[in-house]
């Protein structure tokens, strides 16, 4: 939804074909209720993913949810305020963009009284992954646009 309300001034069949599935699911699902419950193992999980150039001026999209345990409270869905050169310096920008919100709900559900064990973000590019883990000393051949941005 995030996405097609980026391409209302210059829509094509694509975004006809997307709103098209939106619309259905709603009408064909009306009385699916929202779940949002907390587990007792005082874990978040983040999930964020970003998707390379995809906007007409190349800037990537991030998209980010988060839960407790079942249901995803905080969603989000915005276009990268950078061009990327890589998928995976996307992926990178993507979770710098989410992190300062990330640290503010562990702290924020903390001062609530809540015990929080874990703040786990999950990602599926294995170069960003490595980058975030180790910095400088997995920056290689491919990621050298990297490094000199960031290092």
């Amino acid at each position: 939804v995030a996405f097609l309300c980026t391409r209302v001034q210059n829509p094509d069949e694509d975004d006809f074909k997307k709103l098209g599935r939106c619309l259905s699911y709603l009408q064909n699902y009306p009385d699916i209720p929202l779940t949002l419950e907390a587990s007792k193992d005082g874990v978040i999980k983040w999930w964020v993913d970003a998707s390379f150039a995809v906007h007409s001026d190349y800037k990537s999209h991030t998209g980010a949810c988060m839960s407790l345990g079942k249901g995803c409270p905080i969603n989000i869905s915005s276009k990268q305020k950078i061009n990327t050169r890589s998928s995976t310096e996307a992926e990178l920008v993507g979770v710098n963009d989410v992190l300062a919100l990330i640290l503010w709900v562990r702290h924020f559900l903390e001062a609530q009284g809540f015990t929080i064990t874990d703040n786990v973000v999950y990602q599926d590019n294995m170069s960003s992954i490595l980058l975030e883990k180790n910095g400088r000393q997995s920056s290689g051949k491919k990621t050298r646009h990297i490094e000199i941005r960031y290092f």
